[in-house]
């Protein structure tokens, strides 16, 4: 079996530098111009020898499921001439774990060839574990389950150390003391628990002049975290920052824009995407943990072909880099 994914560089990607094949193959193909700007790594190793079918199962609802499609669209161009076919099975915009389980047992219905998906709560793992136990490689990409399920792949940012890394940006911008606001995605969300636990050990531990609100839970509703902030900064004349750790921090910064309070109060988020491009530049927004969204879908669609074609092997975990994009207005680089 070909192993795609040396330890060498899987210790890279940790670091910081591209996650890239080890060994050129044969027949590798190359990665069209589009997919290496948002950082498509992993190539095909030819085309499959039978006619695969695979199902992405993702949602919508915001600029980061916007993201996640551009990668699902790039993945299923690429991947059409070379026997392997993607159904893209929308799953709509509620974010729970039954969702998650019926659109896995439909697929498994289907009969799909092997399955990615985001599978962020821990209600998901047996069905998970049943996909595997039925032959289906799984990949589980940006947000895995805390309980650790039987996935073929796992890949994503190591979220505790994100949180952390946004952590010591708040402490070092807010000089050691201040208020801040937390904003939530799902609290039984376990990528976003531990990004935002990441950040408040540090603060707790390091930074007591630091006063925390929160967390506040907006389920990735954009209206929702628009509200709590405004509500926030209402209640809080005082306050100097909020920490949003999933979907919500364009919201966030819109309400921060809409108050008049640019320069008073900044938004420390996730996913350093287009549409929030006019916020960093505007200064509502500080700094932003970037996940590579479009990539991680691209890349594990190309892994479960890969698999499915050539028996290739991949780490189980496989790490993303969590960069962060600094605002007009940041004045602390780490």
């Amino acid at each position: 079996m070909p192993t795609i994914i040396t330890r060498r560089l899987l210790l890279g990607a940790a670091a910081g530098t591209a996650l890239l094949p080890a060994f050129a193959h044969a027949a590798d193909v190359p990665l069209p111009a589009d997919v290496t700007t948002f950082g498509g790594a992993v190539q095909a190793m030819g085309p499959a020898p039978k006619p695969l079918r695979l199902a992405m199962l993702s949602f919508q609802g915001s600029s980061f499921w916007e993201a996640v499609d551009k990668g699902i669209v790039a993945g299923t161009a690429y991947l059409k001439p070379l026997n392997t076919t993607v159904d893209y099975v929308q799953l709509g915009t509620a974010l729970t774990a039954e969702v998650i389980v019926a659109g896995i047992d439909g697929a498994l219905a289907k009969q799909y060839d092997g399955i990615a998906t985001i599978p962020i709560f821990d209600g998901t793992v047996g069905k998970v574990n049943e996909a595997v136990a039925a032959g289906v490689p799984f990949i589980s990409f940006v947000a895995d389950s805390s309980e650790r399920s039987k996935r073929t792949v796992g890949m994503g940012t190591q979220a505790y150390d994100a949180g952390k890394g946004a952590g010591q940006f708040i402490a070092k911008q807010l000089g050691g003391e201040g208020k801040i606001v937390v904003i939530t995605g799902y609290l039984g969300a376990a990528q976003h628990k531990q990004r935002m636990d990441g950040a408040l050990d540090l603060l707790k531990k390091e930074y007591p002049k630091i006063t925390i609100l929160g967390p506040f839970e907006c389920k990735d509703d954009d209206a929702v975290a628009y509200s709590q902030a405004t509500d926030a900064m209402t209640s809080n004349p005082d306050l100097k920052l909020i920490y949003v750790t999933a979907g919500g921090s364009e919201a966030v910064a819109k309400a921060v824009v809409d108050a008049k309070a640019i320069g008073r109060v900044g938004v420390v988020g996730y996913d350093d995407l287009p549409e929030k491009q006019k916020y960093k530049d505007n200064g509502a927004i500080l700094a932003l943990v970037d996940q590579a969204p479009s990539r991680q879908s691209f890349d594990s669609l190309v892994m479960l072909h890969n698999i499915l074609a050539f028996k290739a092997t991949y780490p189980s975990d496989v790490p993303i880099p969590a960069p962060i994009a600094y605002g007009k207005l940041a004045t602390a680089k780490l």
